[in-house]
């Protein structure tokens, strides 16, 4: 039948256990590495000090970084707040000054130059803030994995919930770990695309799953593994298209985008590119593993319906 011919004849599934090992050696080296190293949680998390200047023109972003990286102020993120005249500056916590000896050194630091500055506030973020933020962010996450192994597990069936959520764990694990092996600071916005990650790459799972189960019902006397292979190809091609679309956008923000949502377009390449690899390689063989058949998604008969039925 034409239904039935794919454009690609690849074995995913052929080297399920290569892919598996793989895997387990990219999620031990996450964990060691959190373990080890921590993450190096941006001012979000740790605390520290907000400061918002005001500027008469345009501010000069580059110049502002340099300046502070050059002082004792060195890693301070900035960005524009509102317009690009008002100026944010987010300040690592200092013990050795006060919100006034920072206030008069950034003004002595950046107030010599050519525009007009005004200090507009000095805030400090207590670590306590910060520490509610990480316990938050948490909580975000598995309140996500619990609500969408409840809704796999209505629209699919248990073992498609419990394949799809160790797809999920898998690509949040190897996302944070990439952002503790490499040290980059994991702030509100690297927390943010994390939980991006997590739809993009169950909506990618369920794309699987929906022609797995329509496969299931049509395809006669294949056994599971070459269902779920037959299904991995015929959705080859949209899983591609779509990686790849929103990668150009991803790609666009890293390269452009500027220093304050680096994080954030860092995540989501990486959750992009784990998620796509874990649709195919994690939630398929781990459905398998756990036996699914085609029974499993076939309608339960009650007893008695077909007497029922007949007039």
């Amino acid at each position: 039948m034409e239904f039935f011919k794919t454009e690609t004849q690849i074995n995913f599934l052929g080297v399920k256990n290569i892919a598996a090992v793989i895997s387990i050696l990219m999620i031990i080296a996450s964990i060691t590495s959190f373990v080890v190293r921590g993450l190096n949680f941006g001012i979000d998390f740790t605390g520290g000090t907000v400061v918002e200047l005001a500027y008469t023109g345009q501010a000069d972003l580059d110049h502002i970084r340099s300046v502070l990286n050059n002082s004792e102020f060195k890693g301070a993120k900035v960005q524009y707040f509102g317009s690009s005249e008002d100026v944010m500056i987010r300040l690592s916590p200092r013990k050795d000054m006060n919100n006034a000896a920072i206030s008069n050194r950034i003004m002595e630091l950046l107030g010599s130059g050519k525009q007009h500055v005004e200090m507009r506030r000095v805030e400090f973020v207590g670590a306590q803030v910060g520490s509610e933020l990480a316990e938050d962010g948490t909580l975000a996450m598995i309140y996500a994995l619990g609500g969408i192994l409840i809704y796999v597990a209505l629209r699919f069936q248990m073992r498609f919930s419990v394949g799809a959520i160790v797809a999920l764990i898998h690509d949040t694990t190897i996302t944070i770990g990439f952002f503790s092996l490499s040290g980059m600071e994991f702030d509100l916005t690297v927390l943010a695309a994390v939980l991006a990650v997590i739809g993009y790459s169950l909506n990618d799972t369920i794309v699987v799953f929906d022609r797995v189960r329509e496969n299931f019902h049509k395809i006669r006397k294949t056994s599971p593994i070459e269902v779920f292979n037959i299904s991995l190809n015929q959705t080859l091609s949209r899983t591609i298209m779509t990686s790849f679309a929103t990668l150009l956008v991803v790609l666009a923000l890293f390269f452009y985008g500027g220093k304050i949502i680096h994080g954030f377009a860092t995540a989501l390449i990486v959750g992009i590119v784990v998620g796509t690899y874990s649709s195919i390689y994690i939630a398929s063989p781990v459905t398998l593993a756990l036996g699914i058949s085609r029974e499993d998604l076939m309608p339960v008969k009650k007893e008695g319906a077909e007497q029922e039925s007949r007039p």
